[in-house]
């Protein structure tokens, strides 16, 4: 499916075959099309929590409020983010560049979010939330549907996910077969609704 179209196709799905079976493969090129999302220095603060175990899939569907594509869908995400990422070895994601400008960079990202600890917070979630849209289309243009998920209890999942006091949960995400099509879109804001010309009025 073209890009486009893909962007035009995507829904939020939330009934899922649950005997489809999403091939390894397609799981994997499925990442490799994640680890293509841009991020804030090049840091690829996302961290893919792939939640496969059912004793697993089922408390967590208990802490989203038995919504049932927790456990229907081929793939559950738990999409986070590691808001250190900045001071963990930020010299690997240089190390393919010449030497003087891996140095400004490394100067750069230290100068950037030591003492923020709020910016180090948003621009993990903002990779998370480009690493999602990226997911998702990848996903739909190779024939599957998704749907990000917030409605969850966000310390129960990190608690059953072990998530480290340093990493932030940006949202959870399905992606499977549709059991079901999702329902007519309820309604869009107008172009006109949205944009804003060069600044807010008074």
């Amino acid at each position: 499916m073209h890009t486009l179209d893909a962007i035009m196709a995507r829904r939020s799905v939330k009934q899922y075959d649950p005997a489809f079976v999403m091939p390894d493969a397609d799981i994997e090129r499925l990442f490799q099309y994640m680890l293509q999302a841009p991020t804030s220095f090049n840091l690829q603060h996302w961290r893919f929590v792939q939640v496969e175990d059912p004793q697993l899939r089922a408390e967590m569907r208990e802490a989203a409020w038995d919504q049932t594509q927790v456990t229907d869908a081929s793939l559950l995400l738990v999409l986070c983010a590691d808001t250190q990422a900045w001071q963990r070895n930020p010299e690997h994601c240089w190390r393919h560049v010449a030497t003087d400008t891996r140095d400004l960079m490394l100067s750069m990202i230290h100068g950037f979010y030591a003492d923020r600890p709020q910016l180090q917070r948003d621009e993990a979630i903002r990779s998370v939330g480009i690493v999602a849209q990226t997911a998702m289309l990848a996903a739909k243009a190779m024939g599957y549907d998704s749907c990000p998920m917030i409605g969850f209890d966000t310390q129960r999942v990190a608690e059953l996910i072990r998530l480290p006091d340093d990493h932030v949960i940006g949202m959870m995400l399905t992606i499977g077969k549709a059991d079901k099509a999702a329902r007519p879109k309820p309604g869009q804001r107008s172009l006109d609704c949205v944009r804003v010309q060069n600044h807010f009025e008074d």
